[in-house]
């Protein structure tokens, strides 16, 4: 009975430590050609009216809907130079360096570029 419980208990830390590596998440972004892009391969961006550090996103309403969030998922976590901010709306948004991270809706594939320099305001993300 005594080698029963040890294996039990033995399968229970097995378990945890299992769900431990399972929550650690991935970085948020990987370089690709000198930028940062998200996890589908699109560029991703930083707009010059975020402060660094601030933690708070100068672009919300219309402008959010042309320069989406690079969103937090569910049980991610910041590590690195990757932080989180949470936005007017209430919702999570990815940070690089402290600059919140943007995609431009109008890049339609991988490696699309077209936001940078947008108004001398919007740069692709560098890492």
């Amino acid at each position: 009975m005594k080698f029963m419980s040890r294996k039990l208990f033995t399968s229970s830390l097995t378990l945890a430590a299992l769900t431990v590596c399972a929550t650690v998440s991935a970085a948020p972004a990987m370089e690709s050609n000198g930028m940062l892009v998200g996890p589908k391969g699109m560029t991703l961006y930083t707009f010059d009216k975020d402060m660094a550090g601030s933690g708070k996103s100068a672009c919300n309403g219309p402008c959010a809907t042309n320069w989406p969030p690079l969103a937090v998922a569910a049980g991610e976590s910041a590590s690195g130079d990757f932080s989180i901010i949470t936005r007017d709306d209430g919702s999570k948004q990815w940070a690089v360096k402290g600059k919140p991270v943007y995609y431009w809706a109008k890049d339609s594939k991988p490696g699309d570029k077209t936001g940078d320099g947008f108004n001398n305001v919007w740069h692709a993300a560098k890492p």
